[in-house]
């Protein structure tokens, strides 16, 4: 058989190709590992930096750049497509954030009137709730953990499984938000090969909901039984009080709707369009924002989420930009094949368990290295997944709840690595300046206590064993239990 010819060489071998993928991974370990800065501009630069220094070790510069923006990098559909739904889906995260979803909850727990483990169990459903209608993981870090973990403490919850039921909830919400950043990438990424296009964010969201709840579940009984211990004290009312509105439970009315719009039609855009109206009006009708929260001037500015949405998802669209840019380059010199063709042509991959078992592998080890960022991880490994499950005809949906799930799962609970058990201890020592009751905890104790992501793991490594859940392509992309001959 003839050997196929790629348009981009380099001084070295096609091996150079990963010279920006390498400058990207060190620049992430330094961020996220030495430096503990969570910023994506910073990894964006790292991606850009490493594709201008392998620029100076190729052969034709105009091939490698048109590679990098060419239809398999940055021109690519899904790279458009993806910015198109970031910078919509924004509009609507804001919106939430805006409209005070989490005082809602912070009312109804009031009211339930609950304490130890049963706090730690509702504010794991309150964030699994409120990250799963904004789409931000770590937006609802910084939103709970200042309302709920000090009243839990005086609840008497266990300080590492209320910090683990906050993270829990966010990653639930990274994970199955139609919203969120991982969800959007891993079904742009995945693409069908018997009709055009990719994987549909309402489908892939439907065929996904299982795995969460399960694991949301099995968590939910763990939170319970071991996040209880401590005593109740003074004081948890008026923090509580304090950081209440019943009003904001309204406002999953337009994230039901949303969720619900996306699932029937199929169509990302007029959902997030139906559920970015509806919320403004009934945001307004409740008193929960004004017209200027929508859109203002002030001081030679604008203002409003409308514009926040936009300029604050810049930072993840310049670094989606930049990981695709490489992809393409790792397209068109055939690096990305000979990676395809390591996993397709091992001996595990032989059988869709085997495959699905390759693409664990791949995405975990990705994830971690990316200091549990999984946003990154989806959006780098998803191409390469893409091919991979394609060699065992398996439905986009599959793979992208795997890409999604898997990164989502241990990668969060590494001590040593994960941003979000760093973040998560930095927010409570900057509480622990405010509240006198309140001790520093260690990463490796929330790693503990963030329960979900184990429960995520064991839940998708049965499905991966057993088949549960596993689809094919057939005709016209639809999905099939059994595995087409052709």
């Amino acid at each position: 058989m003839e050997e196929k010819k790629y348009s981009v060489e380099f001084h070295g071998g096609k091996g150079v190709a990963f010279v920006p993928l390498l400058v990207f991974v060190v620049v992430a370990i330094l961020c996220f590992t030495v430096f503990h800065v969570y910023d994506m501009d910073a990894l964006a630069a790292g991606s850009f930096a490493g594709l201008i220094l392998a620029a100076f070790l190729c052969k034709d510069w105009g091939k490698y750049w048109g590679a990098a923006s060419g239809p398999t990098g940055l021109g690519a559909p899904v790279s458009t497509m993806m910015v198109l739904i970031f910078f919509t889906v924004s509009m609507f995260s804001k919106l939430m954030s805006y409209s005070g979803v989490a005082q809602g909850f912070v009312w109804l727990g009031d009211k339930i009137g609950i304490s130890g483990g049963g706090f730690c169990v509702f504010t794991f459903l309150a964030a699994c709730i409120i990250a799963t209608a904004t789409g931000t993981s770590i937006g609802t870090v910084f939103a709970c953990f200042p309302v709920f973990y000090p009243a839990g403490l005086l609840l008497g919850s266990n300080p590492a499984f209320m910090a683990g039921a906050i993270i829990s909830g966010a990653v639930f919400g990274d994970n199955l938000a139609p919203v969120s950043d991982t969800t959007i990438a891993s079904s742009t990424t995945q693409t069908y090969t018997k009709r055009a296009g990719n994987a549909d964010i309402g489908g892939v969201v439907a065929s996904r909901f299982k795995y969460s709840v399960v694991g949301a579940a099995i968590a939910s009984v763990l939170f319970g039984v071991f996040g209880g211990g401590g005593t109740v004290a003074n004081g948890a009312e008026e923090i509580l009080q304090a950081n209440m509105d019943p009003k904001g439970l309204v406002m999953l009315i337009p994230v039901v709707v949303l969720v619900v719009v996306a699932m029937k039609t199929r169509d990302v855009f007029k959902s997030i369009a139906i559920g970015v109206v509806l919320g403004s009006i009934i945001a307004l009708i409740a008193g929960l924002i004004t017209p200027k929260d929508i859109i203002s001037f002030q001081d030679g500015a604008m203002k409003g989420f409308i514009y926040e949405g936009v300029s604050g998802i810049m930072t993840t669209v310049t670094f989606t930009m930049s990981l695709f840019a490489i992809t393409g380059v790792l397209n068109e010199s055939g690096a990305m094949d000979a990676i395809v063709n390591f996993f397709a042509n091992s001996n595990m991959a032989r059988t869709p368990r085997g495959a699905e078992a390759c693409i664990a592998f791949f995405v975990i080890v990705s994830t971690i290295v990316l200091g549990g960022n999984a946003g990154s991880s989806v959006v780098m490994c998803g191409p390469v997944v893409d091919k991979i499950g394609k060699t065992q005809k398996l439905h986009p949906y599959r793979r992208a709840n795997l890409t999604d799930g898997f990164a989502n799962s241990l990668p969060i609970n590494v001590p040593v690595l994960s941003a979000f058990l760093f973040i998560g201890a930095m927010v409570i020592d900057g509480l622990v300046e405010n509240y006198s009751f309140i001790e520093s905890v260690s990463p490796v104790s929330i790693a503990v206590g963030t329960v979900y992501p184990f429960c995520l793991f064991l839940v998708l490594c049965f499905s991966v064993i057993t088949g549960w859940g596993r689809k094919f392509e057939g005709e016209d992309g639809k999905p099939v239990k059994e595995k087409p001959e052709d």
